[in-house]
């Protein structure tokens, strides 16, 4: 595609957008919003609330809710090990044992030899 034919398809997306965005503003629902959203705001700010503590003032259980939700991946990264072949400077970083490089330089090399060649470990 032209440079040019991207130009006016740019332009005509623009355009549809303008549009959408003004039918949006002449909508009495959005206005209704807008103005709920503010006067919200504004009692929180008076009251000095965050918008947390409204949610577990309206719904408690939303707080046992969201106090599962992150117990459920609770897995640890595996470091990232970095090794360096010393025949030919190759350098493989894995996280796992199951990496095709690494495999290939413990059948050739050896497991004893390979892990010699760890370099460092990270987080």
């Amino acid at each position: 595609m032209s440079l040019l034919n991207e130009y006016i398809q740019k332009e005509q997306q623009l355009k549809q957008l303008q549009e959408e965005l003004q039918r949006l503003e002449g909508d009495q629902r959005l206005k209704s919003e807008l103005e709920f959203k503010a006067k919200l705001e504004a009692l929180m700010n008076e009251f000095g609330k965050r918008p947390a503590d409204v949610i577990a003032l309206l719904d408690p259980s939303s707080d046992q809710r969201s106090a599962k939700a992150p117990a459920a991946s609770t897995r640890r990264k595996r470091r990232l090990k970095i090794y360096k072949n010393p025949h030919n400077g190759e350098v493989i970083e894995t996280r796992g044992g199951n990496h095709k490089g690494l495999r290939s330089w413990k059948n050739e090399h050896g497991d004893e030899a390979v892990e010699s060649w760890l370099v460092r470990m990270e987080d």
